[in-house]
């Protein structure tokens, strides 16, 4: 009897998330309004431009489906980490994903959807320099050169955890795993989950402790505030994937020993 009940779960899950897609879909005849997603394209594995207009990622497949389940067509908006909360504010999209961790600043113009995943900072550095910036005191030095991408948690962790280094702050986070492959920066304080996957595309890098990062957060989509039927769908379709194992095979495909994306 006891083990009858986790067998269960993710048959009532996609019920019940079933039961509020089908609430939300649209009844009307005529074509259903585009599910405008704002996303930075540049946070592998959550999202991360194709380089033909469209975009990949395990936040991308899942709000793609979300949105085939819907009946409704998809139209991304492109946005930065630090144009993020003025697009949303100003309504230019109907939902954020792509790697959004669960912050305080955040929470001032968005509501949360509930957390799909946790993360956490770990550094990346070039293989040699492995022993040399695996802990906070290791990195915080006037001699270490640390770098990170503008306008999200990565900047406010390295501004809070590294007064003492050299900062530099890089405009795109595409780009600045080379800076540390040329010998331009030292160390890269980043979430672990992209560290693994961008240690893949460079051999030459180590991403350091990913099992044990300097903190732990959730990953969230952004929602608009107020909207509880908008929060209702969207939880019931990541509750779903949660319990279906979905959301576990997007990280595997992306991250995993015989990851593939």
């Amino acid at each position: 009897m006891g083990k009858a009940i986790p067998r269960r779960i993710p048959a009532v899950a996609a019920a019940v998330a079933a039961t509020l897609l089908a609430v939300a879909a649209p009844a009307r005849a005529d074509a259903p309004e585009a599910m405008r997603v704002c996303t930075t394209g540049d946070y592998p594995p959550y999202s991360v431009a194709d380089g033909r207009g469209g975009y990949r990622g395990i936040d991308i497949d899942l709000v793609r489906d979300m949105a085939e389940l819907l009946h409704r067509p998809l139209r991304f908006v492109p946005t930065t980490w630090s144009s993020m909360s003025a697009d949303f504010a100003a309504r230019s999209c109907d939902l954020a994903v792509g790697g959004i961790s669960d912050s305080a600043a955040r929470r001032a113009y968005a509501d949360f959807s509930l957390s799909y995943g946790t993360d956490g900072k770990t550094p990346i550095v070039r293989a040699a320099d492995a022993d040399a910036y695996a802990t906070i005191a290791q990195i915080d030095q006037p001699q270490v050169r640390v770098i990170v991408n503008r306008g999200g948690t990565n900047e406010q962790f390295a501004r809070t955890h590294f007064p003492h280094a050299q900062l530099t702050v890089w405009p795109d986070n595409v780009t600045i795993f080379d800076q540390i492959s040329a010998g331009r920066a030292d160390v890269f304080v980043t979430d672990s989950v992209e560290g693994r996957y961008r240690a893949r595309q460079h051999p030459d890098l180590r991403v350091l402790h990913p099992e044990k990062p300097f903190d732990s957060f959730g990953k969230v989509f952004l929602l608009p505030k107020n909207e509880p039927v908008t929060a209702a769908v969207v939880n019931g379709w990541l509750a779903s994937q949660l319990a279906t194992g979905g959301i576990e095979r997007r990280f595997a495909e992306w991250i995993g020993p015989g990851a593939t994306a």
